[in-house]
């Protein structure tokens, strides 16, 4: 029955994906508001069809963490879909992207006119000042910034691998930075297209407060995430 269901949702997702990226296509000439209606719209549907197909729900923890505004979110990353849930859930998402992402038709394109940013991971410091240069820019205009800390997606239970870019944003920004925890690898592996039912949880935790040195800084950061993230592991949802 998984495999079947798994079969179903792959076959939806794909289709639905290729829909509305092709009746948002307009879009890249309007203003960037109407798209991110357009891709909360694709994620709100994405997350229906999961829990509708696939017997697979999206539960959100800790939104009282979570200012009105401008934030610095920094997300633990397994699988595909964390780079998605958050046009479902956030008000005005804005993510920290690896360049190779924006070379993929259509993705690139809207991942683009959103104003997500965008990362050569090649240019090393020039790299960074330009990650926090752009991020100043998003804030301003009260946007979520999420960034992956381990720059890739991490198989759940695997030993973390956090990189410096987090840690340049949290000093150079001076604002607090909420960590985020999830299982979602438990449910949308990283490879195959097995969709496991269950709960899919991303829980924002109590923002590290600004001004805390970088050291101690990335060490309580991933204490925080890696702590919640095995506990999501063990609740076995």
């Amino acid at each position: 029955m998984i495999l079947i269901r798994s079969l179903l949702f792959t076959a939806f997702f794909y289709g639905w994906s290729t829909l509305v990226a092709l009746l948002m296509t307009p879009l890249l000439l309007a203003p960037r508001a109407w798209l991110v209606v357009g891709l909360r719209l694709w994620g709100k549907v994405a997350v229906a069809a999961l829990a509708v197909i696939c017997d697979l729900k999206i539960e959100v923890r800790g939104r009282e963490h979570l200012p009105d505004g401008a934030a610095l979110i920094a997300a633990k990353h397994q699988c595909m879909f964390d780079t998605m849930a958050p046009f479902a859930f956030l008000p005005d998402a804005c993510l920290v992207l690896k360049q190779e992402l924006t070379k993929i038709p259509f993705y690139g394109w809207y991942a683009l006119k959103d104003r997500n940013i965008v990362v050569d991971r090649s240019g090393h410091a020039a790299a960074l000042r330009k990650l926090v240069t752009d991020s100043r820019e998003r804030l301003a205009e009260a946007r979520q910034l999420m960034i992956f800390p381990e720059g890739h997606r991490m198989a759940p239970g695997e030993a973390p691998d956090y990189k410096p870019g987090v840690a340049a944003l949290y000093r150079d920004l001076g604002m607090p930075c909420t960590p985020m925890a999830t299982n979602s690898g438990v449910h949308w592996p990283a490879h195959g297209f097995i969709r496991k039912p269950g709960v899919m949880v991303f829980e924002f935790l109590e923002p590290i407060p600004a001004g805390l040195k970088r050291g101690a800084f990335m060490a309580e950061l991933e204490r925080r995430i890696e702590t919640a993230s095995n506990a999501l592991l063990a609740e076995g949802i």
